[in-house]
């Protein structure tokens, strides 16, 4: 007796519905299924510029997931492939291969504390980074120093000196130098846009109020004698005369040892403010915002010098006389 063909197209279709079925639960069984248990946390780096099905493949060369065939099919099947972010993520061979992709979709990558100090400048910013081994640091002031990318930012100058805001940064391994430089410069824009009207009164450009914001944050590490710093400064570019910073001076000499000579302080430098009138060509540091209202909200005074009394502060002069009294007592003793 012949089978109709109806009833045979219905037990293909019953027996492809039962083959469908079957792979459906043993891939949910697969996605969903955890490890053997008691594994240990791993910290599994996706290079940036790395495909998914490297990436599948390393992870199965790591014991993080099995038959990496059915990761990748699910992966493509639901577009995370398209979706997996670059940087190191905690994964355990005990989660099951759903989790991990989950993880991996959502971008929950492992973050590392940056703090940048007030003052710090692009190369010492640059090695704080390399040695978090976060970044390649000759990349990173390569683009510090691009004149190109300071006009991408709105701001003028010869690099993002002074423009980089000091703080606690959390930051992925992985991330394009660039990507980092935008996170500091923007942070900064945020931060100064408060003061722009300040600024606009106080008579310098932005960069005029950085660049001696810099001054200030160098030459000083206590709080309270920044505004006092500030007002000195002003007060001599007011009388025209020279700076005299040792900070400046210091920028302006490639490879400092550490050790600033009386021949460092008549070499002609665009920094050496013992040489130039007004003020550098730039920042030469990176200034806190603390540092920037000092110079907009300088303390008043007739004071034009300052010498270190060798404890973290300053003595302050009106005079000369006074000021070489101060010298003598606090510097040309120091060495008896």
């Amino acid at each position: 007796m012949k089978k109709s063909p109806i009833r045979s197209i219905a037990t293909v279709c019953g027996l492809l519905f039962l083959i469908i079925i079957g792979l459906s639960v043993g891939l949910a069984y697969y996605l969903l299924s955890p490890g053997p248990g008691n594994a240990k946390d791993q910290v599994f780096f996706i290079r940036p510029g790395l495909s998914f099905k490297e990436v599948a493949r390393e992870l199965e060369a790591n014991n993080l997931i099995r038959h990496k065939k059915l990761f990748l099919f699910w992966a493509r099947f639901r577009g995370i492939d398209a979706k997996v972010k670059a940087g190191e993520y905690l994964l355990n061979p005990d989660m099951p291969p759903l989790r991990i992709l989950g993880i991996m979709k959502k971008g929950m990558v492992i973050t590392h504390a940056v703090t940048i100090p007030e003052g710090y400048t692009i190369r010492q910013i640059a090695e704080l980074f390399a040695a978090n081994n976060l970044l390649d640091k000759t990349k990173f002031v390569a683009l510090a120093f691009d004149p190109e990318r300071v006009k991408n930012y709105g701001l003028t100058g010869a690099s993002l000196e002074g423009y980089l805001y000091p703080d606690t940064y959390y930051f992925s391994k992985g991330l394009p130098a660039q990507a980092v430089l935008d996170t500091l410069v923007n942070r900064f824009l945020a931060e100064i846009k408060p003061y722009k009207a300040q600024i606009a009164q106080s008579g310098l450009t932005l960069a005029e109020v950085v660049t001696l914001a810099s001054i200030v944050e160098k030459e000083t590490g206590v709080a309270e004698e920044r505004p006092l710093i500030a007002g000195v400064f002003l007060n001599r570019l007011k009388k025209r005369m020279r700076l005299e910073s040792d900070p400046t001076t210091i920028y302006g000499i490639k490879d400092f040892n550490g050790n600033l000579t009386r021949n460092d302080l008549h070499q002609s430098t665009p920094y050496n403010t013992y040489v130039i009138y007004g003020l550098p060509p730039g920042p030469i540091a990176n200034p806190g915002i603390a540092a920037i209202k000092a110079v907009l909200e300088p303390t008043a005074s007739n004071y034009i010098f300052f010498v270190s009394k060798n404890n973290g502060s300053h003595y302050f002069s009106e005079t000369l006389a006074e000021h070489n009294r101060a010298v003598n007592q606090f510097q040309k003793r120091r060495g008896n």
